[in-house]
């Protein structure tokens, strides 16, 4: 097992253990037909920009394999099933940065690609109040199979590029792309845009800056927080690396088309580009717990 799995499995006790990628238990069916799309996607892999971008709710997509988990349409377009807009986030950010990025090709309701996999919230089985059938009585052969297929071809994906980018006197940046619903249980949620850290300040706090001054209710680990053990990819991949990181968090209202959506990626990269020009950014943090 790498050290991936392991971080990702967390405490042993659920029954759940992983298995290397691509290796099914004898007679288990494949999850995603040779037809379906891959289980990420990858812009500008060569990319050699100091900067990492990931999407781990890029998408509402299931498997044909699973019919939907049983929801209807209207379910699998609400937010339960992706964070709304921050694919297209990502995808206009990516070039404007030059970096490479990895989007996750299915819903979050499948396997939640930002949870450790032991985690209750990395399966589903009632979301903001949706019942999800198809998650009910999950046994540990069907989420094995669920992650070998989705789960750990995307963060191997992710590792890869980090580990391309890497030296031992070199971090590359990591940011990750989210969005947020601006109502949740009966309240209003004020910020426009959330920015989650941990340890590390050195994108979190410019970049909150940069965007007071530019007018946007900013929530410092709000409406969700990234101290740990909240998340998973900016925890592994990020965090325990010791590389310059931070999740943005858009509210999903002012998300509503396109062009909205590629006007945040520009403002995005507006604010991120002075910090990203600072050479003194790429050292490995070594103030992180387990660094």
């Amino acid at each position: 097992m790498s050290n991936l799995e392991e971080s990702a499995l967390g405490s042993p006790g659920d029954g759940f253990s992983s298995c290397s990628e691509g290796h099914l238990q004898e007679n288990q069916p494949p999850l995603l037909a040779a037809e379906e799309p891959p289980p990420y996607e990858v812009l500008n892999a060569g990319g050699a920009a100091k900067i990492i971008v990931v999407c781990d709710h890029a998408s509402n997509r299931i498997p044909r394999s699973l019919n939907n988990l049983g929801l209807d349409e209207f379910s699998m377009r609400r937010h339960i099933a992706w964070d709304i807009g921050a694919r297209d986030v990502a995808k206009f950010l990516a070039p404007s940065l030059g970096a490479p990025t990895i989007l996750a090709n299915y819903s979050r309701l499948v396997v939640d690609c930002n949870r450790k996999l032991d985690d209750a919230t990395a399966f589903r089985a009632i979301s903001d109040g949706d019942d999800v059938p198809g998650n009910h009585l999950l046994n540990a052969t069907e989420k094995q199979r669920r992650a070998d297929a989705i789960y750990w071809p995307y963060h191997h994906a992710i590792a890869s590029q980090v580990d391309r980018l890497c030296d031992e006197d070199f971090a590359p940046a990591l940011i990750s792309i989210h969005s947020f619903t601006p109502f949740f249980d009966n309240s209003h949620r004020p910020w426009e845009v959330g920015i989650l850290w941990d340890n590390d300040p050195r994108i979190a706090v410019p970049l909150m800056n940069s965007l007071r001054d530019k007018g946007f209710k900013i929530g410092d680990n709000e409406p969700y927080s990234g101290r740990h053990p909240h998340d998973f990819t900016v925890d592994y991949h990020g965090e325990k690396r010791g590389l310059p990181h931070a999740s943005i968090e858009i509210r999903q209202d002012l998300l509503p088309d396109t062009d909205s959506r590629r006007q945040w990626a520009v403002t995005l990269a507006d604010c991120l580009q002075p910090i990203l020009e600072n050479k003194e950014l790429y050292r490995f943090f070594t103030d992180t717990p387990g660094a």
